[in-house]
């Protein structure tokens, strides 16, 4: 792990007043909207070119692992989601939009580090991602049409859209460019290119932060109240999933070190993937915007309580082994 993406959160959180300072400069604010998308779709494709698909086929060399997993992520989650929207987001039909868009999409990057920092099963975590991958990417739509169409605000064409210029073009970029880097017979210029693109991610995704916050500080700034509201639903969904994962890691007998990995594969969330999409999808909506830039600032310091929790657990289990 890079310094970079070390200290991803915070780099990211000092863009955001960054921004906002830069947005009260009037020619910046009416100019910097348009740098938005650019930098996202640049970061997405590093992002793309640096998940190893080779390895698609090692999901389903644990198929008990991989089933699992899937079912939590797409069946499980959208269904919990759903009902925390319905019950903590009712007087807002576009924070239940941007709350459903954010947390049905499984995390593809950072869960890995926390994995490694809670010694869990790393390879099996890193076995699951191209898959958690690929299908966020086909059912973000069908997630909308079934959650969202009802209230009129989702356009579906505007998402497919969305999805097909932030998404899959990025992707489908990717995978052209791993086979032309795959023709080289030079393994260290490969890997200085991928390394490129890695060191990379971290500081284009602040940048659309930052561009963001320049062109819109004003009115996210005027909805900060939504934190509040933000957080009793994305904190009850860690909880509710922490204690599945559990459960069903028990019923399986999984291990602690698969166990822990089941735990944070199905907690950690993608928020600049959905932002990109949210950005085309709802482009007048600030509060969906809003909603991916403030997961994180959550999410980071749940995820490092998370850790301390499962360390303690497997503390306790290893006592426990060894007084019997």
């Amino acid at each position: 792990m890079s310094k970079l993406e070390k200290y991803q959160t915070l780099i990211i959180f000092a863009a955001m007043p960054i921004g906002f300072g830069l947005g009260q400069i009037t020619f910046l604010a009416e100019r910097t909207e348009h740098f938005v998308s650019p930098f996202l779709f640049v970061m997405l494709f590093g992002a793309f070119l640096n998940i190893p698909l080779r390895d698609f086929r090692r999901a389903f060399a644990n198929v008990k692992f991989t089933a699992t997993t899937v079912g939590i992520n797409f069946i499980w989650t959208p269904i919990l989601v759903w009902l925390l929207g319905k019950i903590f987001l009712s007087h807002s039909t576009i924070l239940q939009i941007g709350f459903i868009m954010l947390m049905v999409t499984p995390c593809t990057d950072w869960y890995l580090i926390f994995t490694g920092i809670a010694k869990g099963n790393v390879p099996l975590s890193a076995s699951v991602l191209p898959a958690n991958l690929i299908l966020q990417i086909v059912l973000m739509p069908a997630y909308l049409l079934i959650f969202g169409s009802a209230s009129g605000a989702v356009n579906l064409r505007e998402v497919l859209m969305s999805i097909t210029f932030m998404l899959i073009l990025p992707f489908a970029l990717a995978q052209l460019v791993k086979l032309i880097l795959g023709r080289l017979r030079s393994e260290a210029r490969r890997d200085k290119v991928l390394g490129v693109f890695s060191s990379s991610t971290t500081i284009l995704l602040a940048l659309a932060v930052m561009s963001m916050f320049i062109a819109k500080g004003r009115d996210l700034l005027a909805n900060l109240g939504v934190v509040a509201v933000l957080l009793i639903p994305i904190v009850l969904f860690y909880i509710i999933n922490f204690g599945l994962a559990h459960g069903v890691g028990r019923v399986l007998k999984y291990d602690y070190a698969d166990t822990t990995s089941l735990t944070l594969t199905t907690i950690a969330k993608n928020s600049p993937m959905t932002l990109g999409v949210a950005l085309l999808a709802f482009p007048n909506e600030p509060l969906i915007h809003l909603i991916m830039l403030i997961e994180p600032l959550i999410e980071l310091p749940v995820m490092l309580l998370i850790t301390r929790i499962l360390l303690a657990i497997r503390r306790r289990r290893e006592k426990e082994e060894v007084s019997v």
